[in-house]
Formats: structure tokens, sequence, C-alpha cells
């Protein structure tokens, strides 16, 4: 059987990869869920392991051959928008153990350190690999039933971890994914309007540490970021005031040389979304572990033989003023150990001889 490919189209635009493989296939959320993060998925090139991912128009996206079992006779488009027909089952068929449903793999327990908490703020140390909080409209779109088969969330833990289960927080600003350290909730409407105003004017201290494959050129970043640079993939233009455009201003410094690596410290002066990663990457300074922006516009991925298995960004400071009392706050995190072993690593290659 070949594998299953189709292109989104204008009515699919802006939805979820999730919601696109239920509605072409017939798909549960587990069933989909389990889809995806098996890595059956491919949007455009790469392989998609995010159910929440929203799909532009135009995307060519491929499932693997045999990871979909259609229904006795439903057609669906595949390649070249031929109808993929499937073959009837037997009389009396009965899906061998293996075709079975499989248990949903449990949840992983993460490691989440509770900085400090009161009345009105929570600062936490995020693991990699945790996302902060679901946006609304993708709690909108899934339901109640539908959020029950994706992955958790820190907004979702935190009640629970602050021993208020039925007390949401709200949250103010966010990490990537897979970036770790020090983000900040909000306990109340108030101190959430409150620390968002903060965040909004750039007041707030966010300061990270990086492991870049190269040195980057010190000093100061200053780029308008599109949602799309022209491959799919965020980044700067140069075109005058896009109307989708946001400055974004990076303060970069190298903290230390690696050899061919280096570990570099970046001051946020705006937060934009994965505003870190892109200026690194444009700068020809890739993080180690970056799988997307990595690149020039529709250009080969740079070489990366440090291993890291996620891209090496943590958050490791955080300040702002307390939205009750006034009085200015901060805090700091050491990189978490994935982080701190590849340092290490790379800084005793450098100093190894070479043949």
């Amino acid at each position: 059987m070949p594998p299953l490919v189709f292109v989104v189209d204008r009515r699919e635009a802006g939805k979820t990869l999730a919601a696109v493989l239920r509605t072409r296939y017939g798909l549960s959320w587990s069933r989909a869920k389990r889809l995806v993060e098996g890595r059956h998925v491919r949007v455009g090139q790469q392989v998609e392991t995010d159910i929440t991912r929203r799909l532009k128009p135009g995307k060519q996206v491929v499932v693997a051959a045999g990871a979909v079992e259609l229904r006795t006779g439903e057609g669906v488009k595949g390649r070249r928008g031929e109808e993929a027909e499937p073959a009837a089952k037997p009389p009396g068929y009965r899906k061998a153990r293996s075709e079975a449903a499989k248990p949903r793999r449990p949840e992983p327990r993460w490691d989440v350190e509770l900085v400090y908490a009161d009345d009105h703020v929570v600062v936490v140390n995020k693991p990699a690999g945790l996302t902060t909080m679901r946006h609304a409209e993708e709690a909108a779109e899934f339901g109640e039933r539908g959020q029950r088969y994706l992955t958790k969330t820190l907004g979702g833990l935190l009640p629970g971890l602050l021993g208020a289960p039925d007390r949401p927080v709200f949250p103010v600003h966010r990490l990537d994914r897979d970036t770790s350290g020090l983000v900040a909730f909000a306990r109340t409407p108030a101190a959430a309007e409150h620390l968002t105003r903060q965040f909004q004017k750039h007041t707030a201290d966010r300061r990270y540490v990086a492991l870049t494959r190269g040195a980057p050129e010190p000093g100061r970043v200053e780029s308008v970021l599109v949602p799309d640079r022209g491959d799919g993939r965020r980044g700067s233009t140069r075109k005058t005031n896009p109307p989708d455009g946001k400055r974004a201003v990076t303060h970069v410094k190298v903290s230390e040389e690696l050899g061919e690596y280096a570990a570099v410290e970046c001051r946020l002066e705006t937060g934009r979304t994965h505003q870190v990663r892109i200026h690194l990457g444009e700068l020809g300074t890739p993080l180690c572990g970056e799988r997307v922006y990595d690149r020039a516009v529709n250009s080969k991925p740079a070489p990366d033989g440090s291993g890291a298995a996620r891209p090496m960004l943590h958050a490791a400071r955080l300040g702002f003023t307390h939205p009750e009392t006034g009085q200015p706050m901060s805090w700091e995190a050491k990189p978490p150990a994935d982080f701190a072993a590849l340092w290490g690593t790379l800084r005793r290659n450098k100093n190894q001889p070479h043949d």
C-alpha cells in the first residue's frame, strides 16, 4: 500500500494537523494522536510530532504506508488526486491482536520545580518537552473531550501542584515546548493584567543561555519578524511595515568559546515567538539541536555535530515588579542536566588535542 498524500486546501488552512487527519480519514482523537506522535506523518519534508500544528494552504502532508486503515468503501485523495480504495474485509473478519487498539501511553512524570509562589504570582522552572499553556483557540477547537487526548501542559499541571486544583493560573508569557527555564503565571486576573503589561512594555528582565554552532557576533540584533519569511518558517523580513511584522530586539553576548561551538547569553528587549532561535540562526550560529531555524530560506540545514537532542536554550533569569507589592523581584535557574552535560562535553572536546 503506498503512502497517503494530500495537499492542504483552503478549507483546511489554519486547522490543526489532528483536526485535518480526523476529517480526512475518520480518525478518533486518540488515533490521530498516536499516528502523529508515532512519527508516521510528514508535513512538507519534515516529520511532524505536534498534533496541534496549524497547517498552511498548499502544504503537502504524507501519511506513512499502512499507518491508516481506512473503513471499507472509503476513498481518500491520494497522490495526484487519485482515489485509493481499500480492499473489503472478508466475512467474520476480526482484528488480529497486533491490530487491536493499543493502550494509551502513560503521561510522563514531569519534574516541575516551584521556584516562588504567593497568592498573586507563581514562578516555575519548566522542564524541556513540556508545553507552557494551551492556546485558547486550540482548547476551543478540541473541546473538553478532545483535550483529554492532548499532552499535558504546565498551566494544566500547576493548580494541582499548588494544592488548588479548582483555581486556574493565567499565563503572562510563554517558553517554547523544548526550552527549559523560568516562566511566570498569575493567580488572579488583576495580577495577570499587571504582569502582561510589564511583558508587553518590555520592562521584565528575561535572559537566556544557549549553546550555539559557532560563536555569534556580540551586540544588539534588531529585525522585523513575520510568520512566514518565504519558506513557511518564521523569520526576519526586509519589507517596510509589513502588516504582520513585529519588531524584535535581542542583545547577544558570548560567555565562552567552545571550539566549533559557544555558550551564549541572550537578553530580550522584546519577547517575540521563537525570537532567540531565529536571531541566532540568522546570525549563522544556530542553536545546537535546532531543526527549524538552522538554514537560510530554501537552503539545506547547517551541519550539527553536537549531538544535541533538542534546541539548547534555557531561560536562566527572570525579573519583574510584583503586581501587588510593587517590589522588584528576580530569580535565576541553572541549566538542566542535558544542557549542562553537553556544555561540559563541548568544553572537554575543545581542550583535547587534535591530530
